[in-house]
């Protein structure tokens, strides 16, 4: 292995020492943490091998910017961001561009505007959170029927206290 291919933090695997992390790199030797202890190693010379998956992108087949695009979507997803454009054909016309104020009581500091489609991306958000919640509860194996009532009346009482936000919605089978 070439010591340009590795990098600080990666998994490797050696014929001797098995799975290690690479500590430090020179311009000839890395540094590699195994169980026994730190090594100073030549990775072309030791069979240092990677431990994890490796990509190679030659002879790629897909064009470049829908590699990106679908790698972009799938970290996206991954991190469990939601654009707030999506949800906005779910909101009620009259909501539309408009704004939440909240004003403290104290008349020294300032208020706080946000554009309601945040608000209400935020709202279906945790709507759709308490639907997966809810659905896992049910299926789950290990609880038992009782259990599984007295967890579900929280649920029940969690979307009886979100229906103050049910205007928001257009159609009411996106309601709480």
């Amino acid at each position: 292995m070439k010591i340009e291919a590795l990098h600080i933090g990666q998994q490797v695997t050696h014929p001797q020492y098995g799975l290690g992390t690479v500590h430090a790199l020179t311009a000839h030797a890395a540094e590699v943490r195994f169980r026994e202890g730190l090594r100073t190693l030549d990775p072309e010379a030791s069979g240092l091998a990677p431990a994890e998956p490796q990509a190679a992108l030659a002879g790629l087949t897909l064009p470049l910017a829908q590699l990106l695009d679908q790698s972009a979507e799938a970290l996206l997803k991954r991190m469990g961001w939601e654009n707030p454009e999506a949800v906005v054909g779910e909101l009620a016309s009259r909501w539309h561009r408009g704004r939440m104020v909240l004003h403290p009581a104290d008349p020294t500091l300032q208020a706080k505007e946000v554009p309601v489609e945040v608000f209400f991306h935020k709202i279906v958000g945790m709507r759709n959170q308490l639907r997966v919640l809810e659905q896992k509860l049910n299926g789950h194996p290990q609880l038992s029927e009782a259990e599984k009532i007295e967890l579900q009346q929280y649920l029940t009482r969690c979307y009886g206290s979100m229906t103050t936000f049910n205007l928001l919605f257009k159609e009411k089978e996106s309601q709480f």
